[in-house]
């Protein structure tokens, strides 16, 4: 069976433990020489190799897509072999679905030779679940990553420092020591303050402040006129009496040090005019249903919509219907207590795991999270490398100050830059540590909710259902009177390791 390898590094610390390429490759091709295809039985030979070495993410991507194509133009089983799981998974997870779905049709076989585990069209349950796992496993330690970015950006929002493109008033700007910041755009400033003090006497419109503005002079960085929108996007910026604010993290902590162009009452008095102006409408609470929102016409897509009647024996039963928005299907009316049925089936089967399958997805567990235990301690050992690092240029600058060989100025702005590179770094020292005691809590939060899921069903209000349903289900759909969906990873693993024939389940 034609065999192709794929190696990769992403940083030096993997180096250095015994990731490097041509440890991977040595490992992959004694590998090789020694399997078979677990498809056919045949010996596995080397086709072809594709090795990845310190790249940026964007680019990783485009040579995943090259390992992919290449796969694809040939009309026969292959065998992708790579050292572990999380060499292929750290950051291809966009590709994993075309993975799955060829070893899952039998034309791939996935090979990870360290990880003792070898996927194929007919893999057991117990192996998928390792896969799986391992999977989840790798995006949670690249989020985790991805956080200690943010967090860096938090620290600036603390500090009132913007990030990106000022709002119109205020231009960025590189001082002489060549760091960027933001200052007054004394060509537009006055302009801005003027909107803020035509608007407050409540005697002018957006389009009528936008004409008198744009007649004094005031245009856009791109020399445009101002829209009427952007007036009233103007007239909503708090940056301008000085605290910054974004859609996705809300108003700063701090205020920021780039100079105010009004003040704060002055912005209060426009928003006073602002919600004279522009009264809410009363929207009535609509009725809670447990699959609101939740259920799509696996035929057109559109919403599947709830509504109750009334028997003439006085009961009330509550129904779903496809809106047909698109029209294209027939109403047809099922009932919520027909929808909920293999629901509460599957909550029972979670409900009542032997402690035997219990023991198999902890055995599982265990051996995925070696390879992340490894990768999670030269994460550690890195960090406080570099602290030490700092630490040690801090003591450096003092002796610099008292021998005079750097003026008090270059201390004080040295000092801060290092001081906030340790900040960054016991920032992710925390995220590092907290994370083994993060996943071994999820891990058994998980296997909580699968064991008391029908009692936490039956025991919730319709919203908190429709919650549970949201957390269990994966793409719910109807299709005429029949519900379709599958249980999110890892409950479906669970369900599928309960081999234990039906009247043995209770």
């Amino acid at each position: 069976m034609k065999t192709e390898i794929l190696a990769r590094v992403s940083t030096l610390e993997q180096k250095e433990a015994g990731n490097s390429l041509p440890a991977q490759q040595a490992r992959l091709i004694s590998y090789i020489e020694r399997s078979f295809s677990k498809t056919n039985g045949s010996k596995l030979i080397l086709d072809k190799e594709f090795i990845f070495d310190e790249t940026a993410f964007k680019e990783h991507r485009k040579e995943f897509e090259k390992v992919i194509e290449y796969i694809l133009s040939l009309k026969e089983v292959v065998a992708l072999c790579c050292d572990k799981v999380d060499r292929l998974t750290r950051d291809f997870l966009v590709g994993l679905p075309m993975l799955e779905k060829l070893r899952r049709e039998g034309k791939i076989e996935l090979h990870f030779p360290s990880d003792n585990l070898v996927l194929h069209q007919n893999s057991p349950a117990t192996d998928l679940f390792h896969f799986n796992i391992a999977v989840s496993l790798a995006q949670y330690y690249s989020n985790a990553i991805s956080d200690n970015t943010k967090r860096a950006f938090e620290q600036k929002r603390r500090k009132g420092e913007w990030t990106g493109k000022p709002p119109i008033g205020y231009k960025n700007f590189t001082d002489i020591d060549g760091n960027k910041t933001i200052q007054l755009d004394t060509e537009r400033a006055h302009l801005i303050a003027k909107i803020f003090e035509l608007y407050a006497t409540g005697n002018h419109s957006m389009e009528s402040i936008r004409e008198q503005i744009t007649n004094e002079g005031l245009r856009s960085i791109n020399g445009y006129k101002l829209s009427k929108s952007s007036i009233e996007n103007i007239l909503k910026e708090t940056f301008y009496y000085g605290q910054p604010f974004s859609n996705k993290y809300g108003l700063f902590p701090t205020y920021h040090n780039y100079g105010n162009i009004i003040a704060k009452d002055l912005y209060d008095r426009c928003q006073e005019v602002r919600t004279k102006k522009k009264k809410t409408p009363y929207k009535a609470v609509s009725k809670e249903y447990i699959f609101k929102g939740v259920l799509k016409c696996e035929k057109c897509g559109c919403t599947m919509t709830p509504e109750t009647k009334t028997k003439k024996s006085g009961l009330v039963f509550t129904y779903y219907s496809c809106t047909n928005s698109k029209g294209i299907c027939k109403r047809v009316y099922v009932s919520e207590n027909d929808l909920l049925e293999p629901i509460l089936a599957d909550l029972e089967r979670l409900s009542s795991l032997t402690e035997d399958i219990q023991n198999r997805l902890v055995e599982g567990l265990r051996k995925t999270t070696e390879a992340e235990v490894v990768f999670h301690k030269a994460q550690i050992q890195r960090i406080r490398t570099e602290h030490d690092k700092l630490a040690t240029r801090k003591d450096g600058l003092v002796d610099a100050l008292i021998d005079k060989s750097i003026t008090k100025e270059i201390y004080d702005k040295k000092l801060q830059d290092v001081s906030d590179k340790e900040q960054l770094l016991a920032i992710e020292l925390e995220e590092h540590l907290q994370a083994d005691t993060d996943y071994k809590t999820t891990i058994a939060t998980v296997m909580s909710v699968a064991r008391r899921s029908i009692d936490i069903f039956n025991s919730s209000e319709p919203h908190e259902k429709r919650a549970l349903l949201n957390y269990l289900l994966q793409n719910p759909s109807v299709n005429e009177k029949t519900l379709v969906y599958t249980m999110r990873s890892p409950f479906n693993l669970m369900l599928s390791l309960d081999d234990r024939p039906i009247g043995l389940r209770e």
